[in-house]
């Protein structure tokens, strides 16, 4: 018997949060793509792997390599778009960041999972700005 719906959200969401506590941003190996790749997995998608980066720049080189511009960009081409009013946990959704990439952080009921400026490893923040939300089918169907 398959689960229901929510209950794999919830499962997705303990894995990804299980995965990524305690660990320090990284451009090399845990950083906001990583994360989201990892969560899209637990939920049974088949997202693309990036060639490997060490930086912002090598980040946006290889989202080029995959052919999207941003990571909305490319997460348009995976996932359907939603309005972030509509996210449920478990959806993804998009902030402004730094380093002229947008930063993806996952929703956790009303806040968002992700890291942020002003923290070592991931943290629970209260968004100001949704700048795009995305719904993650926890049966793996995507675009």
């Amino acid at each position: 018997m398959t689960e229901p719906p929510l209950v794999a959200r919830a499962r997705a969401l303990r894995e990804t949060q299980a995965r990524f506590r305690g660990r320090r941003f990284d451009w090399r190996s845990d950083d906001c793509i990583r994360m989201a790749r990892f969560h899209l997995i637990a939920n049974g998608h088949r997202p693309p792997r990036l060639p490997p980066y060490r930086s912002a720049l090598g980040a946006k080189k290889a989202l080029r390599a995959q052919g999207a511009e941003s990571v909305i960009a490319l997460l348009d081409g995976i996932l359907p778009r939603i309005a972030p009013a509509e996210m449920l946990p478990g959806d993804v959704a998009a902030l402004k960041g730094t380093e002229g990439l947008d930063a993806l952080m996952i929703c956790v009921g009303a806040k968002l999972l992700g890291w942020h400026e002003s923290a070592d490893e991931p943290v629970i923040v209260i968004p100001h700005r949704i700048e795009a939300a995305w719904r993650v089918d926890p049966r793996g169907a995507s675009r």
